[in-house]
């Protein structure tokens, strides 16, 4: 069986046992759709996880997951460009006392199993999200949504070549 498809037997396994329709996020099934490859591809997954970006971008907490146990853990923190945006969607402006920094992401939602670093999903206020998946992660996954490698690649293509050496006249 598949990620995906271990994830989605799982996810209509609790979808079944709940009796009657939550109002509050599940932070369980939060944090499995967050370590899912591609969340937006499990269909079980799109309702909560836009649910729990919606709530966020009003200042509501991340939901919490009483079962994870065992290293297992989902966060929240918010971006804060240039010390935590990625580089690629990190913006820089000229200010009046110096440099502006932007990140394009408002906050991240960092997945951690077995105490590892897993995922860190990145989201906007207007429902957008780019998942970072660790090392770890893609050797276990095998395949998952490239998009965050795929926008580094192209960041580092388009910077400019480092300075040839000077001579130092010796």
């Amino acid at each position: 069986m598949t990620w995906a498809g271990a994830i989605s037997a799982l996810l209509l396994a609790l979808a079944a046992l709940a009796p009657t329709p939550a109002r509050a996020v599940d932070g369980c099934l939060v944090l499995l759709c967050f370590a899912a490859p591609s969340w937006r591809s499990i269909p079980q997954c799109v309702p909560p996880i836009k649910q729990v970006l919606r709530d966020l971008s009003r200042g509501k907490p991340f939901p919490t997951c009483g079962m994870a146990g065992g290293g297992n853990s989902a966060s929240h923190a918010w971006a804060s460009a240039p010390t935590y945006c990625p580089p690629q969607y990190t913006r820089v402006s000229e200010g009046e006392s110096g440099p502006i920094y932007s990140c394009d992401y408002t906050g991240a939602v960092s997945v951690s199993v077995q105490g590892a670093p897993f995922a860190r999903t990145w989201w906007t206020m207007a429902g957008d999200t780019v998942t970072e998946f660790s090392p770890a992660a893609k050797a276990q996954l095998g395949t998952w949504d490239t998009r965050f490698d795929d926008d580094y690649a192209a960041w580092l293509a388009a910077l400019p070549p480092p300075a040839p050496p000077t001579d130092s006249g010796s």
